[in-house]
């Protein structure tokens, strides 16, 4: 079972690029945090303001851990909530067979 995280960003208006910017910045570091499984970000080629991040981590704990790391809270909290118009996150548990 991994801890998955469902994020939707939506940008402010003329703030995409911003917001690019920091997912490329934030995609190679949480990718090498130790509880980090996965973690793809996408934008949606119909309206390029809105951002969709996939994130699967090993537990909860790691998600937490992720939360609390020094670039996520420099980047995320401490910078992009300025420029986004939306945040939604969920979070689920894969069904393992």
């Amino acid at each position: 079972m991994a801890f998955v995280v469902a994020a939707t960003w939506k940008a402010k208006p003329g703030e995409a690029e911003r917001v690019t910017e920091v997912i490329k910045k934030m995609t190679p570091l949480s990718r090498a945090e130790p509880g980090n499984v996965f973690y793809q970000a996408q934008v949606n080629p119909e309206d390029p303001e809105t951002f969709f991040l996939y994130e699967q981590y090993t537990d909860a704990q790691a998600y937490e851990d992720h939360k609390n790391t020094q670039h996520f809270q420099e980047n995320v909290f401490g910078y992009i909530l300025e420029y986004l118009a939306e945040r939604n996150v969920k979070t689920f548990e894969t069904i393992d067979a």
